[in-house]
């Protein structure tokens, strides 16, 4: 089939892969350049933590959430094999992009941590409490430390803290990585041709305008974001505040979660002695850049979590929105010729290959498909 995708974000680019997997050929319309831009994507941390997402999220996000973990793995080794590098591991260190110059996309399978000061270990009890009644894990699925096992685990948290929840299954991705790995594979694709800095003026089925051309297509599939707003209202933006810190006084292995009850502060080790500091999501869609109130509470977070944070350097604030529906749930909505896959909220690595997994069933398999996740992919509204 010819396909188009409109929207080179992280659900575009991982769809466009698994597309071209199966031998469709592509067409990607995107208003930014290939390897930088306005996209979310480029704002995020790359969790993919099914587990820790249950205090505050649907129980279908964990569901897709889990079934996304083994396709980034498929994902990785995939890219790994085209590519000139290797970056999938369980080793015991940040991945070291010195040693490996193409690391691919970089994906940490190392789990997560849970930790809590003793004022807010009574919300680290209710987030216990909530994964296991809802979930039932299993004791590898998850473990709750005391202090020796936390000092062997992750000795860098052992002063400051007497226990935590270990989630073994959880991971993360470089973003940036993953969104330049993607494209590099995509543009060595044959069947694929990119048009950056193209905006689409108008999609319809069958069809959309860039600039002075029309174009026509098998099927048109709708990935912008926040950027389709105008075609689908009901979305709306939800703002995400990031803090890249460079900290070599710091030695943290582990994605760790501070529970703390106004905010819940997340870091993500990065190569290089880089953290990533950031906290839920804020209901507003704003793009102005981060406050000195946000600041501060992730700085002051960050250094109760380590004290090798107080001599970090800031390198970088970022700031973007997400684009979510009103039940923060995906969804895929379709008519003859169209596809509409958006309202990732604030899951965008951990559920987009499972969303374009979905979008490549259902164009395979036409109407009769039954998605596994209810009300996923519905039949698109189209006025009267």
């Amino acid at each position: 089939m010819q396909i188009a995708i409109v929207g080179a974000g992280i659900m575009g680019r991982v769809l466009a892969w698994q597309l071209s997997q199966r031998g469709h050929r592509l067409s990607i319309f995107d208003r930014d350049p290939i390897h930088s831009g306005d996209a979310a994507a480029y704002t995020a941390a790359g969790m993919l933590t099914p587990y820790s997402e249950v205090a505050s999220a649907e129980l279908a996000i964990h569901a897709m959430g889990m079934a996304s973990l083994p396709l980034w793995s498929a994902m990785a080794d995939a890219l790994s094999v085209a590519g000139s590098g290797r970056c999938h591991t369980q080793c015991d260190s940040p991945c070291d992009q010195s040693h490996e110059p193409d690391c691919d996309l970089c994906l940490r399978q190392l789990g997560s941590l849970i930790v809590a000061h003793p004022g807010d270990r009574a919300d680290h009890r209710h987030f216990n409490q909530q994964v296991q009644n809802k979930l039932h894990p299993t004791a590898e699925q998850f473990q709750q430390l005391n202090a020796a096992q936390l000092a062997d685990l992750e000795p860098e948290l052992a002063d400051r803290f007497s226990e935590a929840t270990y989630l073994p299954e959880e991971s993360w991705v470089d973003n940036e990585q993953a969104m330049a790995c993607l494209a590099d594979a995509l543009l060595a694709n044959p069947h694929v041709s990119w048009f950056p800095e193209t905006p689409v003026e108008q999609l319809a089925p069958h069809s959309l305008r860039a600039g002075s051309e029309s174009y026509r297509f098998d099927w048109v599939i709708d990935c912008r974001g926040l950027a389709a707003k105008a075609d689908w209202p009901q979305l709306r933006g939800v703002r995400g505040e990031l803090m890249w810190l460079r900290a070599p006084e710091v030695k943290l292995k582990h994605l760790v979660r501070l529970m703390h009850p106004r905010y819940r502060i997340y870091v993500v080790p990065r190569p290089d002695d880089i953290y990533i500091i950031g906290a839920t999501q804020i209901e507003s869609d704003s793009m102005e850049p981060i406050t000195v109130r946000s600041s501060l509470e992730l700085l002051s977070a960050a250094y109760s979590l380590h004290p090798g944070f107080g001599e970090a350097e800031i390198v970088s604030t970022r700031v973007n929105c997400r684009p979510a529906l009103p039940d923060n749930l995906p969804a895929i909505r379709w008519q003859d010729g169209l596809i509409r896959a958006n309202g990732l909220f604030r899951h965008g690595f951990l559920l987009a290959p499972v969303v374009a997994r979905e979008v490549v069933n259902w164009l395979e398999s036409g109407e009769s498909y039954r998605s596994p996740y209810a009300e996923l992919i519905q039949p698109l509204a189209v006025p009267a």
